[in-house]
């Protein structure tokens, strides 16, 4: 049986943050690169959904599966089918950041730019 996708608030994953080490963890971007460049935060890798053909056969060679892997959008839709197809791909320590870069923007850090 498939586990559900874990959840984590944008509270949650600033103090995740401030322990970050790219050693254990790994941050993915699934926004278009056009929204990257409007509002990011340090560390993410952007692997934009719609260009999913040309980075999914990679996933391996890109990402370990083991370690503890953030994805985020806009508002948490495409991230979910992000965490959604990682865990079919065998990766077991997947979270969404609920309410997206923009929740993060609100409670979080306001200097990250809303769009």
């Amino acid at each position: 049986m498939n586990s559900p996708m874990q959840e984590v608030s944008v509270e949650e994953f600033a103090i995740a943050l401030e322990n970050f080490s790219p050693e254990d963890t790994q941050l993915i971007d699934v926004r278009e690169p056009q929204e990257v460049a409007t509002a990011s935060i340090s560390g993410f890798i952007n692997l934009p959904l719609s260009e999913y053909e040309q980075w999914s056969d990679q996933i391996h060679q890109q990402l370990d599966a083991e370690k503890e892997t953030f994805v985020i959008c806009h508002h948490g839709v495409r991230s979910a089918q992000m965490c959604y197809w990682l865990k079919q791909q065998g990766f077991s320590n997947v979270k969404n950041i609920s309410g997206g870069i923009d929740a993060y923007s609100c409670a979080i850090d306001p200097s990250v730019p809303r769009y």
